[in-house]
């Protein structure tokens, strides 16, 4: 499979975004405010896709998946200058509230597409 530098690209901006803000809150709650910047969390995700694209690009299936994730918890413990446990424990806690954020914009947006629709009949 070829590589596309647009789909990178996307990828890369809607990660910083949506991830990197998680990462962050969790972070300063978990490892402290002074361990954990912004700007890491965005380091960590900027580094974790490009890292998680060369592996993938390399490696498939379930080991190309665990090294994955071993880089990226070994860039929440570097960044966020934490041990394996807290990495993973920050990690995990993230990945809910991602996960928690979802379901609730995915609700509104059934709402919304429901009054869209009441007001269109």
């Amino acid at each position: 499979m070829a590589f596309n530098l647009t789909n990178f690209l996307i990828q890369l901006i809607v990660s910083i975004i949506i991830i990197a803000p998680i990462l962050w809150l969790v972070g300063r709650w978990l490892a402290g405010k002074d361990k954990a910047k912004g700007s890491d969390a965005v380091w960590i995700v900027v580094l974790g896709v490009i890292i998680g694209t060369i592996i993938g690009s390399f490696v498939h299936g379930a080991v190309g998946t665990i090294i994955t994730l071993i880089v990226w918890l070994a860039l929440i413990k570097h960044f966020f200058d934490c041990g394996w446990l807290k990495a993973i424990l920050i990690a995990i806690i993230a990945i809910i509230v991602f996960v928690i954020i979802a379901f609730i914009l995915a609700l509104l947006g059934v709402a919304a597409l429901i009054g869209l629709g009441k007001t269109l009949i």
